[in-house]
């Protein structure tokens, strides 16, 4: 192990990797939050359409996430990035609801076709968002 790895290359990890998972919990704590139902205690129940959504929507984020990772030029800006595609990210529900008026009866209801709509929908956002982030 080399000298400048340990000065600059794990110190780098250690500051990227742990700031990514504090976004990816924040996002996790908002998205839970703005959902009118309660994803976990569904998932919990063996809701099948809330386990998709959340899923996706998780899926989708950590893509983002791992492309502001990569192509950030520091800390900072990847702080910025990850909570950009953190917005975006919750775009993705809210636009989920405005096509389909029903998710919030849905996914409680365990209609598995919303479900999988809603984490697909979150998933290509994220593949998006990501690629946007490749300047």
């Amino acid at each position: 192990m080399s000298a400048q790895f340990l000065a600059y290359g794990f110190p780098a990890f250690i500051s990227h990797f742990g700031s990514a998972l504090a976004f990816l919990f924040l996002f996790i704590a908002i998205y839970i939050r703005i959902t009118p139902y309660k994803e976990i205690a569904l998932i919990r129940e063996g809701n099948t359409a809330a386990s998709a959504s959340l899923s996706g929507a998780v899926l989708g984020y950590c893509i983002a996430l791992a492309s502001s990772v990569a192509h950030s030029v520091d800390l900072p800006d990847m702080l910025i990035w990850s909570a950009i595609a953190l917005v975006i990210q919750l775009l993705a529900f809210v636009i989920a609801r405005i096509l389909l008026p029903d998710l919030i009866k849905d996914v409680p209801n365990n209609k598995l076709a919303s479900g999988i709509f809603l984490g697909a929908l979150s998933l290509g956002m994220g593949i998006l968002n990501a690629a946007c982030q490749s300047y």
